[in-house]
C-alpha cells in the first residue's frame, strides 16, 4: 500500500514538473501579436468594463476607439503568412496610335484662349481624328484672358504661336476669367462700367484683327451658360460683343448657347451629347465641361471648320505613296488594246469621211403648211365634213340632198 501510494506521488510530482516546463518554456516564445495586442489594454473601473477598453501606452491609437468592434477584433487576428512574390517581367507599355497616320501636309487648327479653349481643343481633337489632313493644336492658358495682360499677354504670344504653327485657321474661345477689374492707361475701370466695355471692345477687335490681318479664317467661339446667374447675364452681353468685332473684322461667331440651356434658356447640367444621349455636359462647379461636353462644344465649331477646310478636312483623304499607287502601266500585249483614233483622221477605220458627212438635209421648193401660216398667215382649208369646215354646200349638194 505504502508502495502504492509512493508511485502515485512520484507521478504526480512528474505531471506537475512537465507542465512546469512547459510553462517556462511558453514564455521563452515570442509574444504573439494578437496576445502583444490584449496586454495593451486593461480594466480600470465599472464604467471601462461597459465603455470598452482603454490604452495603457503612452501613444495611444485613438482611430482604433473610433471603428466597429468586428474591425478591432480583425485587426487583432494575427496576420496571415505571406508568400513570397517573385516579380514577373512584363512587355513596356507602348503608347496608343492615333486612329488614322496624319499626312505631312495636313493643315492646322490653331486653338487659342482660356480653360474653355482647352476644352474644346480637347473635343477638336476628337472631332477630326479620322481626317488625316487635319491636326488640331491647342495652346491655352487656364487662368488667361483679354484683362489681365500682366498675367499672361496674349497679344504678344499669339503672332509667336502663328509664325510657328503656320495654321490654317485660329479658333479663339476666351472671356471667362474676364469677369474682372481692368488696368488701363488712363486708369483702374470696374467690371460692368462702360469704360470696362469700351476698352474691352477695342482689345478684342485688335486680338481678331491679328488674325484676319494674316488672311487666316478665324472662328469666335462665344461663351456658354453658366449655374450662376450674375455669370449668364454677363455672358450674353460679352458674347453680343464678341459678335459684332467678329463682323467688323470679317470673322465668324460662333454661338454654341442653345447646346447647354434648355427649353426656356435655362443652364443645365445634363442634356444631349451628339449622338442624342442624355449625358453629364458640366462638372459639379456649374462652370467646366465634362468630356462629353467638351466633344458637345466642339460640335458646333466642326462644321464651319470642316466647311472653310474643304476636303482637306474628308477622313478619306489617304497619303499617295509607291506602297499604295494603282496600277498605271498599259498592256503589253498589242492585241488587247486598240489605237485610238483621232477625229480629223478618219481613215484609220476605212472610211474617207466622217460619219454622217455624205447624208444631206433634203431641198424642198414648197413650203410647209407651218411655214405658210407663220410667215404669210395663210393657213390650209379644212377638209371636208370637219367641224371648223364653214365653207357652204352648193345648189347640186343641197338638191340632191333634198331628193334623197
Amino acid at each position: 500500500m505504502t508502495r502504492k501510494t509512493n508511485r502515485t506521488r512520484w507521478i504526480r510530482v512528474l505531471v506537475f514538473a512537465a507542465a512546469a516546463l512547459s510553462l517556462c518554456l511558453g514564455s521563452m516564445v515570442p509574444m504573439h501579436y494578437a496576445e502583444a495586442q490584449e496586454l495593451r489594454y486593461q480594466r480600470r473601473s465599472i464604467l471601462d468594463f461597459f465603455l470598452g477598453r482603454r490604452y495603457i501606452d503612452e501613444n495611444p491609437q485613438p482611430e482604433m476607439r473610433d471603428q466597429p468592434r468586428r474591425q478591432q477584433q480583425q485587426r487583432r487576428r494575427p496576420p496571415a503568412a505571406q508568400k513570397a512574390v517573385t516579380p514577373t517581367r512584363t512587355a513596356p507599355v507602348t503608347p496608343a496610335e492615333p486612329v488614322v497616320q496624319k499626312l505631312d501636309s495636313a493643315q492646322k487648327i490653331l486653338v487659342v484662349g482660356d480653360f474653355l479653349a482647352g476644352g474644346l481643343g480637347d473635343g477638336l481633337t476628337a472631332a477630326f481624328e479620322t481626317s488625316p489632313g487635319v491636326v488640331v493644336e491647342a495652346r491655352s492658358n487656364v487662368s488667361s484672358g483679354l484683362v489681365r495682360d500682366d498675367y499672361y499677354n496674349w497679344p504678344g504670344e499669339l503672332p509667336k504661336m502663328i509664325d510657328e504653327l503656320k495654321p490654317a485657321m485660329v479658333v479663339v474661345m476666351i472671356g471667362a476669367n474676364d469677369r474682372q477689374q481692368m488696368v488701363t492707361d488712363v486708369g483702374k475701370e470696374k467690371f460692368r462700367t462702360d469704360g470696362w466695355f469700351t476698352e474691352y471692345q477695342r482689345r478684342v477687335l485688335a486680338f481678331g484683327k491679328e488674325i484676319t490681318g494674316r488672311k487666316i479664317p478665324l472662328l469666335w467661339v462665344g461663351l456658354p451658360a453658366f449655374e450662376s446667374d450674375s455669370m449668364t447675364s454677363d455672358a450674353v452681353q460679352m458674347n453680343q460683343l464678341y459678335r459684332n468685332q467678329m463682323e467688323n473684322i470679317g470673322g465668324e461667331f460662333v454661338d454654341i448657347w442653345d447646346g447647354f440651356v434648355d427649353e426656356n434658356g435655362k443652364f443645365i447640367v445634363t442634356g444631349s451629347d451628339v449622338n442624342g444621349q442624355q449625358v453629364r455636359l458640366r462638372t459639379t462647379d456649374g462652370i467646366n465641361l465634362t468630356q462629353a461636353g467638351r466633344r458637345k462644344l466642339a460640335f458646333y465649331v466642326e462644321k464651319p471648320a470642316r466647311r472653310i477646310l474643304g476636303t482637306q478636312a474628308s477622313p478619306d483623304l489617304v497619303r499617295l505613296d509607291p506602297g499604295n499607287l494603282p496600277a498605271l502601266t498599259l498592256p503589253t500585249d498589242p492585241v488587247e488594246h486598240t489605237q485610238p483614233i483621232s477625229l480629223s483622221d478618219p481613215n484609220l477605220d476605212g472610211g474617207a469621211e466622217l460619219l454622217g458627212a455624205s447624208r444631206a438635209m433634203p431641198v424642198t421648193l414648197t413650203k410647209s403648211p407651218r411655214d405658210l401660216l407663220v410667215e404669210q398667215g395663210e393657213m390650209a382649208p379644212a377638209p371636208a365634213g370637219r367641224i371648223d369646215d364653214y365653207r357652204m354646200p352648193t345648189l347640186r349638194t343641197t338638191a340632191e340632198t333634198s331628193i334623197k
